[in-house]
């Protein structure tokens, strides 16, 4: 059965009072450095939204942590796909990210991660599927690969997964809250992985011959990483969530650990000092940190839209506070707060392939797009 959703791409409703109820934000216009951006509805009515991509059709996929993966035809209708990803809802976990491929028109795949049951625990996994072609249904589920020993409890799975220039995949892992993990490298828990299309090991991965290492590690040491993104080089950075304070941007580097739990600029939630301090011989520090914590989620380098000022820049949103980061420059730094009533918790944002900004609010179960006045 196809199941519609609420589409607020041709009849927006502008709300003009700080109180209204967050489920009505369907248009506003918010003023940042660049001039006023008008803010969108594209679908509403969403049940947890945690991640989208664009189609080379124009159709959208997101996802809904509850575990439906929906398909979005701006301006005519949302369905539910049917046969989604078997996911294990636990806690912060369940269905999570999508991945269009460039190869999308030709292999009609699509990858997710989510939450896997393991045992008595669980742990972040990746489903390769096939989109039919009516595009009603997902098939040929390929689950490629799946964290080593899970852990309990529904905390930290990350994650994120992008595509890198070479079409090899990098996917973010938590420390599922078991801090010391993150440094056990016979372990996947926080840590960045780079795996082929099909689940394997690329042969030039930075432990691939180290008996001491899991070879899908690509980089370690990290707590929550739960944005992701290249930029126009082809570097990639991650954002992350700290404890008390010390949520960071990295600038990934093969091989590399990012210190955690052993070094951090947060605190425990109790108070007490995280680890041996700020910095560590061996061990990376931040591009850039935020204290106190935004909760980071998603992550977008803005390349080539309209926005002449913006270009190059990277946008990350904020779970905690209700806004969009903009931050740019060496060393990278928060420049701008971009925020309004539809910027209720962050959990997404994607530059689309007509040069805007889109974003996902979970505080308002929906998905926007944000262009210049007139555009």
């Amino acid at each position: 059965m196809l199941t519609l959703r609420h589409l607020s791409l041709s009849v927006l409703l502008a709300v003009t009072s700080a109180s209204a109820a967050t489920s009505q934000v369907t248009s506003e216009t918010i003023r940042t450095s660049a001039g006023n951006m008008q803010v969108s509805a594209v679908v509403t009515g969403l049940d947890t939204p945690w991640a989208f991509g664009f189609l080379p059709d124009g159709k959208i996929v997101l996802t809904e942590r509850s575990g439906d993966v929906l398909l979005i035809t701006p301006g005519e209708g949302a369905i539910t796909l049917r046969n989604p990803p078997d996911v294990y809802i636990d806690g912060q976990g369940g269905l999570l990210d999508v991945l269009v491929p460039r190869d999308f028109a030709q292999s009609r795949e699509l990858f997710f991660t989510h939450a896997k049951r393991q045992g008595r625990g669980s742990g972040t996994a990746v489903t390769k599927a096939v989109l039919s072609a009516d595009g009603t249904a997902l098939g040929n589920h390929d689950t490629i690969f799946e964290i080593a020993a899970g852990s309990s409890g529904g905390r930290h799975f990350g994650s994120r997964i992008v595509e890198a220039p070479d079409g090899t995949l990098f996917l973010t892992v938590g420390d599922r809250g078991d801090r010391p993990a993150a440094q056990d490298t016979l372990r996947h828990n926080g840590s960045v992985l780079r795996i082929t299309r099909d689940g394997d090991v690329p042969g030039d991965n930075p432990f691939v011959s180290n008996d001491a290492a899991l070879p899908e590690i690509w980089s370690y040491g990290h707590r929550n990483p739960q944005g992701a993104a290249f930029d126009a080089s082809g570097q990639l950075w991650v954002n992350e969530h700290g404890a008390q304070g010390g949520d960071e941007v990295n600038r990934i580097q093969k091989g590399a650990n990012f210190g955690w739990p052993v070094i951090s600029y947060g605190q425990h939630y109790s108070g007490r000092t995280i680890g041996e301090g700020t910095s560590k011989d061996g061990m990376q520090q931040p591009a850039t940190y935020w204290d106190p914590s935004i909760a980071p989620s998603g992550m977008a380098f803005y390349n080539g839209g309209s926005v002449g000022s913006w270009n190059g820049d990277m946008f990350v949103g904020s779970l905690k506070f209700d806004y969009i980061a903009r931050l740019e420059g060496t060393p990278l730094r928060e420049v701008e707060q971009i925020k309004g009533d539809s910027t209720q918790r962050v959990r997404d944002l994607r530059q689309g392939p007509d040069g805007h900004l889109w974003f996902l609010s979970v505080g308002n179960g929906a998905l926007y797009r944000m262009s210049g006045v007139g555009s």
